[in-house]
């Protein structure tokens, strides 16, 4: 019997990022040098990206009304861990003073902004994705869970059993720190418990918040981050259960993994004193470029692709994707939209990418291919072929 995706759901906090305000605010930081200023608005003005979504109020709020901070002094570097960075239990993480500086929480702070936001974007997800499948809390067997940008426990698979009433002998899973390529290999965990269990109804969510760990843009690797890097939550139901099929689905053929032959330290993402640190070179779309065509003819073969929903890690990397496998130029145009409206949202983001081809215009018996990155440098990929009913 054949897995396939039900109904997919997706979540994003309230506070929206506008790309050329978030801009402005980072070049205006004390300190920053002239080119320091030139790098930051490079990176933010070829990003194709508009808006962005974030849990950091203080953060959009300093972006709206603009800063004043040039010619400040900087603020001081503060000992790992000082309380006067932290913020009270419960109480929003503060990231940016009164005067649009930059703040340095440290990771304690960060993660329990963490706790207390990721999991109701995790539900509200999860509960749109069961709408969308005409499934029922009650009918829940299996739970994945992804995220990267925070951790504790129990965790989200727990707080996802308890937030939606599931039944307390649901199985539970959670892929951890597998960063943007995440939700690929948790739709093939997925596919694996229903090729077992026919009558498995596995629910998979994904909620980055990967803003938490904004910093000032010293170097190259945070100015691309803080560019890029936004916060959502996507969910999908599978089954392998004829009967559960809805007007539209999208059948989990086969999945393949592939690690490059380089890029171990070019893309990394590891646990820092003042919020995790993320590794991202310029090496990486060149990298993407010269290895997907490769290993795309390998997990392929001889099947044709009629439609692809490819990670956005950057323009750069659709860019590089695009001419790597001889895209026509609108064959990226999914992603390109989610890239533009939403930013990078780590793994959550493939799911919002192949929601739209979901609930778009995708003919019975299409394929389509998903293609996700990760650190590594791993490429994760799917291929899928959507359903219609005869009503659709």
């Amino acid at each position: 019997m054949t897995s396939r995706i039900l109904g997919i759901g997706t979540a994003v906090p309230p506070a929206r990022l506008h790309q050329s305000a978030v801009r402005d605010l980072f070049a205006a930081q004390a300190g920053v040098d002239r080119l320091t200023r030139r790098l930051i608005g490079a990176a933010f003005d070829a990003s194709a990206i508009q808006t962005r979504h974030t849990v950091l109020g203080d953060l959009a709020a300093a972006a709206d009304r603009g800063t004043g901070t040039e010619g400040m002094p900087p603020i001081e570097d503060l000992p790992v861990g000082d309380p006067s960075e932290a913020s009270p239990q419960g109480a929003a993480l503060a990231t940016v003073d009164d005067a649009g500086r930059l703040l340095a929480p440290p990771t304690g702070a960060r993660n329990d902004a963490y706790i207390r936001e990721a999991p109701p974007l995790f539900a509200e997800a999860s509960t749109k994705a069961l709408a969308a499948a005409s499934v029922g809390a009650g009918d829940v067997t299996h739970v994945v869970t992804v995220s990267c940008t925070g951790l504790f426990a129990p965790g989200p698979d727990f707080r996802l059993v308890r937030d939606l009433g599931l039944a307390p002998t649901v199985e539970r899973y959670h892929l951890g720190f597998m960063g943007c390529a995440a939700a690929v290999p948790a739709l093939r965990a997925a596919a694996r418990i229903c090729d077992s269990d026919p009558t498995a109804v596995v629910l998979v969510a994904c909620a980055e918040l990967c803003s938490l760990h904004v910093r000032r843009p010293d170097d190259h690797d945070q100015i691309v981050a803080a560019s890029v890097f936004a916060d959502g939550a996507a969910a999908a139901v599978v089954s392998a259960d004829p009967a559960r099929r809805g007007e539209r689905w999208l059948d989990l053929d086969r999945f393949g993994t592939a690690l490059a032959e380089e890029g171990e330290h070019d893309m990394a993402w590891t646990v820092g004193d003042t919020g995790f640190d993320m590794v991202l070179s310029a090496e990486v779309p060149r990298i993407v470029g010269r290895e997907v065509r490769e290993a795309m003819q390998r997990f392929l073969g001889d099947d044709t692709a009629d439609a692809w929903a490819v990670h956005p890690g950057g323009r750069s990397v659709l860019d590089r994707v695009e001419t790597g496998l001889g895209l026509a130029a609108p064959a990226l145009d999914a992603s390109r939209a989610v890239l533009r409206d939403y930013g990078n949202m780590s793994s959550a983001t493939i799911l919002f990418i192949l929601q739209s081809f979901l609930q778009g215009s995708l003919a019975h018996g299409d394929r389509l291919v998903a293609l996700a990155f990760g650190p590594g440098l791993t490429l994760e990929s799917a291929l899928l072929t959507a359903g219609r009913s005869e009503t659709a």
